[in-house]
């Protein structure tokens, strides 16, 4: 069987993961550095295409990269008990679920907010301007701390 020889662009168009990330990865050290061709160009063989399809499904389900790291510690040692694996999925099931908890949080906040205006008006005389112009939004830091709009303190760049 021949050995897959494929550059970088390739392998972003074949797994859906953009170039920069694909690079990213590699400086966390979560993908090993490619072969390079006499031209300079990274040239990635199956394992690592393999390897980036495994990070890939982990990033899906909004793992850190601190889990993934771990998931393919253990991964790379199949000799090893998986009961690691099972604890890194329990705690990650946990974070979705207070996750899940806040999300209803903000969901019921918006639906309070926007039953302050039940009529168009004057934007000077609408409730939901008037709320949010107030200097204490009672979930205005839900967002943030979920990370809808900002960076979780669980993950880092590197999509």
């Amino acid at each position: 069987m021949s050995e897959l020889a494929i550059k970088i662009g390739d392998l972003s168009e074949r797994l859906k993961v953009p170039v920069e990330t694909i690079r990213y990865y590699e400086k966390e050290r979560l993908l090993p550095p490619p072969r390079r061709t006499e031209g300079n160009y990274r040239v990635y063989d199956s394992a690592q295409l393999d390897r980036l399809a495994f990070i890939r499904n982990c990033r899906s389900l909004d793992m850190t990269l601190d889990e993934i790291r771990e998931l393919l510690r253990l991964r790379d040692a199949p000799e090893e008990e998986c009961g690691g694996v099972n604890r890194l999925i329990d705690e990650h099931i946990d974070h979705v679920q207070e996750k899940i908890a806040e999300l209803r949080k903000l969901e019921s906040h918006l639906q309070a907010l926007r039953r302050r205006c039940d009529s168009a008006r004057p934007a000077g005389e609408c409730a939901i301007l008037g709320d949010l112009n107030s200097t204490v939004v009672p979930a205005a830091s839900t967002a943030g701390h979920i990370g809808l709009h900002s960076p979780s303190k669980r993950r880092r760049a590197g999509a």
